[in-house]
């Protein structure tokens, strides 16, 4: 059986977003295992050897041996336990527990004092919550909302439910299952901890944020789409008649907050670490009112400053981001992770000829080289659910090709969270299993130094080139390929009659987006290229046009949005 510190470290790492992995053989994990942990013996695969970009992994094994064989590839550590708020002799001891979810850019929190837990803005797959709240051998009594969520399905009222919490939402928000009503300063107790609710409209008009007292002492505060890291959340989810309006609150609410709540107080935003749900990119990976005072444009501009800026640097957002506010409202069950029926060649391409979605979970490199003709390519190794949320129309049935059984679960975790609720079916293997003896479909990956051949040619092997920039319009507007089409990839589907007849070099900031669109090109019949390069490639080589000089001082631009700056640092 796996040790108690092990269950205790490894539930840690599963809810802050990490790779749990065990390498004991398969009986051994049949027997016991921690929890979210997936079964690997042996070395490690290629895709676990190395990891995405700040994901741990904590590696399970019964001894030293197989776990160091293992381990010996891994690119970084596993980062250390979260701190504790600093507490004084004689007082209560609180601990702050983050439950990362990377994909969405989120954050959950379960925050105790040794024996009782309250939940801040839980995910829809809460089971991660419930392990660490068992890993740390605490009781969940309140679940608190900080707002009606606009980028994600809540758990809220599921994980209160199962575990007979009370679940703490606005008494302004318009909701149809039972809940217990805040309103601004109702201060509510759990167990040693005292939670102050403070209204902080801006990015709903609802919003609420909480602060944690314990022994005397203002220890935190959970501010949801309010006070980020640097920045705010954004204020025109709700529609442009409410957008200066909540924008405006929003600064106040900042200011509220900074007013009211010791410099010392630690910020614990939800949103902010990559979510579209932030104004602008957050800055760090922790921080307090303090510093907040010094750094957040809500707190050093004045009111006029700070509208004329973030409304200039608001971009798109996901088009299901329309879904999930109606969602939350209407109180979504938990969901259902059990594994979606298996498929066999003849279904697979039953469901592409339907005009159903069969998603290959590979990364770009091997779909590229060879799939089922007809599917798309949504890697597990990016964003995987913000653009499949974001380009699917909605209601459309997904069928998930993984290599493995894994794989598929974890892309039907993510997908839940964003109320796509079940896959139609799944298949495993390669695609040569997924083909059933059909010629597979592949096209060609590319450089940005390869671009560049072709185009001081003229053309490639013949053919009309033409140059796709799938980016958004920030990033477009920074630099770009002269005579390049620009439609940025959520758009695609809508506009592939603007697409020129020729050869499609399809690039985006670092290869991830461009993968997409040229998998959503191949299958309705384009002869593409994915360039598959760093867009400072691009420029290095001479392909830009000159970047307009950015103003000086605090007025400068936004920063790039979130989702490129993932994408480079891929």
């Amino acid at each position: 059986m796996v040790s108690e510190i092990d269950r205790r470290r490894s539930a840690w790492a599963h809810a802050a977003g990490g790779l749990v992995v065990g390498v004991r053989d398969g009986g051994g994990h049949r027997t016991g295992h921690a929890p979210g942990a997936r079964s690997t013996p042996g070395p490690l695969p290629p895709k676990l050897a190395e990891p995405p970009e700040g994901r741990p992994v904590r590696v399970m094994r019964r001894s030293g041996g197989r776990g160091a064989r293992a381990t010996g590839p891994l690119p970084r550590p596993v980062p250390r336990r979260p701190r504790r708020p600093r507490h004084h002799r004689g007082e209560p001891m609180i601990t702050v527990l983050p439950v990362e979810t990377p994909g969405l850019g989120d954050r959950t929190y379960l925050a105790h004092d040794g024996a009782t837990a309250l939940v801040v803005d839980p995910q829809r797959d809460y089971d991660r919550v419930t392990a660490l709240a068992g890993a740390a051998g605490v009781r969940i009594t309140h679940v608190f909302e900080t707002h009606i969520h606009n980028d994600y399905v809540t758990g809220g009222l599921a994980l209160a439910r199962e575990v007979g919490a009370r679940y703490l939402v606005s008494a302004d928000d318009e909701v149809s299952y039972e809940r217990t009503p805040v309103r601004d300063g109702d201060v509510v107790e759990v167990g040693a901890m005292r939670v102050r609710a403070i209204h902080t409209p801006g990015h709903t008009h609802t919003h609420l944020s909480f602060a944690l007292e314990a022994g005397g002492e203002q220890v935190a505060v959970f501010t949801g789409g309010s006070l980020l890291y640097g920045t705010t959340g954004r204020p025109d989810l709700l529609g442009p008649d409410h957008t200066d309006t909540l924008a405006r609150a929003q600064w106040r609410s900042a200011h509220r907050l900074a007013e009211e709540l010791p410099d010392s107080t630690a910020v614990y935003p939800t949103h902010g670490f990559g979510s579209f749900c932030s104004a602008t990119p957050a800055a760090g990976p922790s921080s307090t009112i303090g510093e907040e005072k010094r750094t957040n444009a809500a707190l050093t501009a004045d009111e006029e400053g700070y509208v004329e800026r973030l409304l200039a640097g608001l971009d798109a957002y996901p088009a299901y981001y329309a879904h999930m506010g109606p969602a939350n409202s209407a109180g979504p069950d938990g969901p259902d992770l059990s594994a979606p029926s298996a498929a066999d060649p003849a279904e697979l391409r039953r469901r592409i000829e339907a005009g159903e979605w069969v998603v290959d979970l590979r990364d770009r490199t091997a779909f590229a080289a060879g799939h089922l003709a007809g599917s798309l390519n949504f890697g597990l190794d990016g964003r995987f659910v913000t653009h499949l949320g974001w380009l699917i129309p909605w209601g459309t049935p997904v069928t998930l090709l993984g290599e493995t059984a894994e794989d598929v679960a974890e892309a039907q975790r993510e997908m839940v969270r964003i109320g796509i609720d079940r896959p139609a079916a799944m298949a495993t293997g390669g695609p040569g299993d997924w083909a059933g003896g059909e010629p597979l479909a592949a096209y060609r990956r590319a450089a940005f130094g390869d671009l560049r051949a072709v185009l001081d040619e003229g053309a490639d092997d013949g053919e009309d080139v033409v140059v796709l920039d799938v980016r958004r319009d920030r990033e477009r507007e920074e630099a770009h390929i002269p005579g390049s089409v620009h439609i940025p990839l959520h758009e695609v589907l809508g506009r592939l009659g603007e697409i020129p007849a020729g050869r499609v070099w399809v690039h985006c900031a670092g290869g991830y987006r461009a993968g997409i669109a040229a998998a959503l090109l191949h299958a309705r019949g384009r002869d593409v290229v994915a360039v598959d390069d760093g867009f400072d490639s691009a420029r290095a080589l001479g392909l830009c046009s000159p970047a307009p000089e950015a103003p000086a001082g605090p007025e400068a631009p936004a920063p790039a949005s979130p989702d490129n700056r993932q994408e480079t640092s891929a």
